[in-house]
């Protein structure tokens, strides 16, 4: 409900910058809805929709909100949502999805072949069910032919921001930025990301072999040495665990080791040297490199960003 709000508050203050600025509002904000009424958390919030989307015939802009509950069964609830988002954008609108309002957009077709960001808790899943759209789930916000996204919960006042430079001018977007205090030009969320394992899928023997990689990270096993663990060969082990986690078992312990780097960064008791030694890295340059390529920061700025007591820095 708040991305609803939001969206709403922050067009609504662009007319007014619009106006002090001595030109034209230029945005004409309307809630959008199957009904004229809807009501949330078992009717303890009510939303009054301005139009009911038969009634639309064409928009400029369209901006889904994200979605709340099980993201299957709301995007299944709001699928004739689609069909009119499909028809409106081969009329010429453009549209923004908010977090997980990307499930929806990919739902509808649009997507097909472009890149989208959703929330980084979703990739996943979203990877899963649309696999013809180009996932980034690293940036923060993406714009291409006319469709925009953005990442996990707040990223999506970034994606505001970039629609209303879009729709107005520089200057009308620093003038919002500053308002509502957001970092103008923040595109990444990779430092946010919390890698947890792709463990959304039922092949009982990969999600075994995903505990024992995150269990024994730091011996040195080879591919060969772990399909045979499982009685697998080197071929059929690696086309499950790539099928079931959409990473080779290589990328899957770094970024398992990078993980437990992150957590000791965090804390920020040791040097980054110790951490590299303790995670299983022996050379500082590959660490800094897949430390980087992963989280979009090097270990030094991440500490600085996250760390608790900023103790032992090198």
């Amino acid at each position: 409900m708040a991305s609803i709000s939001d969206s709403a508050y922050v067009f609504n203050k662009v007319n007014e910058f619009l106006k002090e600025a001595g030109k034209a509002p230029l945005f004409k904000i309307q809630l959008v809805g199957f009904t004229e009424e809807v009501k949330l958390d078992n009717g303890l919030f009510t939303i009054k929709a301005d139009l009911v989307f038969e009634k639309v015939k064409k928009t400029d802009l369209i901006i889904i909100p994200s979605l709340k509950g099980h993201i299957n069964t709301v995007t299944y609830l709001n699928k004739d949502c689609c069909v009119w988002l499909s028809d409106q954008y081969k009329k010429g609108a453009e549209v923004a999805s908010l977090c997980t309002g990307a499930f929806l957009m990919a739902f509808s077709g649009i997507l097909k072949n472009k890149q989208c960001t959703t929330h980084w808790a979703y990739a996943n899943e979203f990877r899963y069910y649309y696999p013809w759209v180009v996932l980034v789930d690293e940036k923060m916000i993406t714009d291409q032919d006319g469709l925009y996204s953005s990442g996990g919960s707040n990223a999506y006042w970034n994606l505001l921001i970039h629609l209303v430079e879009k729709f107005t001018d520089r200057t009308i977007a620093i003038r919002t930025a500053k308002f509502f205090v957001i970092d103008l030009d923040k595109n990444d969320q990779s430092p946010f990301i919390i890698f947890r394992g792709q463990k959304d899928h039922k092949d009982e023997v990969i999600l075994k072999a995903q505990k024992f990689l995150e269990q024994n990270y730091l011996k040195k096993l080879t591919v060969d040495q772990i399909a045979d663990k499982f009685n697998l060969t080197r071929r059929t082990f690696e086309r499950r665990f790539k099928k079931a986690t959409r990473n080779t078992a290589a990328e899957y312990i770094q970024r398992v080791k990078i993980e437990a780097a992150k957590k000791q960064l965090e804390l920020g008791r040791r040097s980054i040297n110790e951490i590299m030694y303790d995670v299983g890295y022996m050379d500082i340059q590959a660490f800094r490199e897949v430390f980087k390529r992963i989280t979009g920061v090097t270990p030094f700025d991440y500490r600085n960003k996250y760390n608790t007591s900023k103790a032992g820095l090198s």
